[in-house]
């Protein structure tokens, strides 16, 4: 409590409150007699402001109502309920107390609360009944599940202040003659609330309108849509000279590897992350056809972490002894998890190849790629008789080396 009286008091400060003489009025009316008994001019008390005290006590009043509110009500830090007291003043509890009802009906949670609140003060002063909850319930009704749309609205509240009838629906019934179904909308909107809060004729639409004139088929820009949005909605010049570095890759339009290309080049964090990808291959021997021939086989596999990269790159060519562009020639396999599939399905291969029950030469591809069901049947139950502790060894129970040692 200290604390908060504390900022209280700084509030007060910032405000520019200044201690004043109390007054006392005269019965004379052409004076005003002081509490230091000087005179003062007259001073009609119908035409001015109020007094400057009175003024900053209101003011200071509601501010420290507002901020005790906001940090006990809402859970924000006092900091940050004096941030925010300088845009909103509250005045009593009754209406933001209704929209945090609310919200906690519709499992907001305290945290995810405190969020929308930083991001949209304004937004506890809204009428729940007539202006939020409309707006829940439509999302609700295309398909977006509570929790969801309670961490979608708490990281972007913005679609709250929207209206529903001028640019909610109107957006919703643009994206469902694109994407056609209310799963891909809903995958859109959890990934960018901005699907549905710009204007789509400015960017979205001429991009689209762009791919479809290079031949794109519908399902790949659906694609681009559904799980990056934000990289056909950005501005339509940009969009147009990622889409020409694109094509003049040798990248084909018909291919959805065309619009995963786009994706991986749009916005100077992907083009970092592209950049980055390239001094890493090369590190290990990539020329930039080696790297470029990756990147049109799967073009996501230049928007891996260093980290990745580097622990992929070394198990494959330190500890299994496959030439570095091999990688190149499959880049998907850094895509594995390590320790559920590739170290696993590699300790069967070290066996096998130790009893000579498999050929040495075994590509990479026939180890990693098959599903899990073809994997156990071609190397693992295929052998249970020459390797009865195989499928052990597989799911780690025991040590290959251990167990042949």
């Amino acid at each position: 409590m200290e604390v908060i009286q504390n900022l209280r008091n700084f509030h007060v400060l910032r405000s520019g409150y200044r201690p004043v003489p109390f007054l006392f009025i005269s019965r004379n009316p052409f004076s005003i007699r002081s509490s230091r008994g000087l005179k003062t001019p007259f001073v009609s008390l119908q035409s001015e402001p109020l007094p400057n005290v009175i003024v900053s006590t209101t003011s200071t009043n509601q501010a420290s109502f507002t901020i005790d509110y906001l940090v006990h009500s809402c859970g924000l830090s006092p900091e940050a309920a004096i941030s925010v007291s300088q845009k909103l003043h509250l005045q009593s509890p009754e209406k933001p107390d209704s929209v945090l009802a609310l919200l906690r009906n519709h499992e907001f949670s305290k945290t995810q609360i405190s969020n929308l609140v930083k991001k949209r003060p304004f937004l506890l002063l809204a009428h729940p009944e007539n202006t939020l909850l409309p707006k829940l319930d439509f999302f609700y009704s295309i398909g977006v599940s509570r929790s969801d749309l309670a961490r979608t609205l708490s990281s972007d509240p913005t679609l709250l202040t929207r209206s529903l009838e001028n640019q909610i629906i109107p957006s919703y019934n643009f994206l469902k003659s694109i994407l056609l179904s209310n799963e891909r909308i809903v995958s859109a909107l959890k990934r960018t609330t901005w699907i549905f809060l710009e204007d789509h004729s400015k960017n979205l639409l001429p991009n689209i309108e762009l791919l479809r004139g290079l031949c794109v088929p519908h399902s790949c820009i659906s694609l681009l849509l559904t799980h990056f949005p934000e990289a056909v909605m950005q501005r339509h010049e940009e969009f147009g000279k990622i889409v020409k570095e694109v094509k003049e890759m040798g990248f084909d339009p018909n291919k959805s590897t065309f619009v995963l290309a786009v994706h991986a080049m749009s916005g100077k964090g992907n083009k970092s992350i592209w950049k980055r990808c390239f001094e890493v291959y090369k590190r290990w021997g990539w020329s930039k056809d080696d790297i470029l021939a990756a990147f049109r086989k799967h073009p996501h596999c230049m928007m891996l972490s260093e980290k990745k990269i580097m622990k992929g790159m070394d198990f494959f060519v330190n500890n299994m002894g496959w030439p570095s562009k091999v990688i190149a020639q499959l880049p998907v396999v850094l895509f594995f998890s390590l320790e559920k599939r590739i170290i696993p399905r590699c300790r069967v291969i070290r066996v096998l190849m130790s009893k000579r029950l498999i050929k040495d030469d075994l590509s990479l591809a026939s180890v990693l790629l098959p599903v899990e069901k073809c994997f156990l049947e071609r190397f693992v139950t295929k052998f249970e008789e020459e390797v009865p502790e195989l499928l052990s060894i597989y799911e780690g129970k025991v040590n290959p080396e251990e167990a042949y040692s």
